[in-house]
């Protein structure tokens, strides 16, 4: 069942990226959170992607459930992305955070995460061309 619901939370995510919302450079999706690395597009706030990704996940979630209920906490946290070695240091904490929770052994073996091989993510661009954010959220 947890599977299921990381599969649509990955269908809304992509969605709206290919929605042109925003860009996707990194992602995990956890049990009881996720993390992301995006670069909102300039008619998108970074607060308005977020809204969107996680309004469009309760929704559907809640057209299969048959029931609305309050899934997320308030607001997230959000971090602006430095610089190229803070976007590697991010990005890899993100793609370890099965394996430093023992869900894998190998962060290419988790299926909800960008590190796993076959996901399409959008190219880094170095921190000087972009407004790069982190969110974690719960």
């Amino acid at each position: 069942m947890v599977e299921n619901y990381a599969r649509l939370f990955l269908q809304t995510l992509y969605r709206y990226r290919r929605e042109g919302r925003f860009q996707l450079l990194a992602f995990v999706v956890m049990p009881e959170h996720f993390h992301l690395l995006v670069t909102p597009t300039p008619d998108v706030t970074l607060e308005h992607a977020i809204q969107l990704i996680k309004g469009g996940y309760s929704h559907a979630l809640g057209s299969i459930l048959g029931r609305k209920r309050e899934i997320w906490q308030r607001g997230f946290t959000d971090h602006r992305i430095r610089d190229d070695q803070d976007f590697v240091n991010h990005q890899k904490y993100i793609h370890l955070n099965p394996v430093e929770r023992g869900l894998v052994n190998n962060l290419a073996e988790y299926r909800y995460s960008s590190a796993f091989p076959g996901f399409k993510l959008d190219p880094w661009p170095s921190a000087a061309k972009a407004d790069i954010s982190i969110s974690k959220t719960a």
